[in-house]
């Protein structure tokens, strides 16, 4: 019997087991194909915190640039001069907002840890980022429909997050080790969520989606 479970990303309450490993169950979705960990198995915020407070990124770092390059180059090319931005998910070291600002374009940031204004999320933006951030939310459905409702009209999401490929590749798969990563999305998740939003999804790596506001 499987416990009573509903999708963090679409609710739905049709759900399969997917994979197990040596600490945790992952269920996946039968309406918009998310894998998630169930929220019994699923560290508290004292915990989760602990881990991120180990994570040493910088704008100083040019590994960790060329890494978020990969979001920031293909919006880049898509934006207006000027536009404004926000980076949802900024961790201990914001860097993806210090390079848009080199960029010409202003940006906020906002982080439930390290950044933790509420203001910034009441305001309304040309684009919003995410990088490495959707595998940790505990509430996907509630926490992406508000950034996308903070685009302004054809404005952009940007979301960096790995993407499962198939049930085998998930059981060899090291981003199921980090404890933080609870949701795994597929590319038919983000062509389900796309689909539900009013949005258009391109694909221009296979860790990055750009979501554009249809209206």
């Amino acid at each position: 019997m499987l416990p009573a479970l509903s999708c963090p990303l679409c609710a739905a309450h049709d759900v399969s087991h997917y994979h197990r490993d040596a600490r945790r169950d992952y269920y996946q979705c039968l309406e918009c194909a998310l894998v998630f960990v169930p929220p019994g198995q699923r560290l508290d915020a004292v915990d989760e915190r602990a881990v991120y407070d180990q994570h040493q990124n910088s704008p100083d770092d040019m590994g960790y640039r060329r890494f978020l390059g990969r979001l920031l180059i293909p919006l880049k090319e898509r934006l207006a001069p000027g536009a404004q931005g926000f980076d949802f998910g900024a961790g201990p070291g914001p860097t993806l907002s210090v390079m848009f600002e080199e960029a010409g374009h202003p940006m906020a940031i906002y982080d439930p840890f390290y950044a933790p204004d509420p203001s910034v999320l009441d305001r309304h933006y040309d684009f919003i980022t995410a990088t490495e951030v959707a595998e940790h939310l505990h509430a996907p459905g509630r926490d992406l429909a508000r950034l996308v409702q903070q685009l302004r009209s054809r404005g952009w999401l940007g979301l960096m997050t790995k993407r499962v490929e198939s049930r085998q590749a998930f059981a060899a798969w090291h981003y199921i080790l980090d404890p933080t990563h609870v949701c795994f999305f597929s590319e038919a998740t983000f062509l389900w969520f796309a689909a539900h939003h009013e949005l258009d999804a391109t694909f221009p790596s296979p860790d990055v989606v750009l979501f554009q506001k249809r209206f």
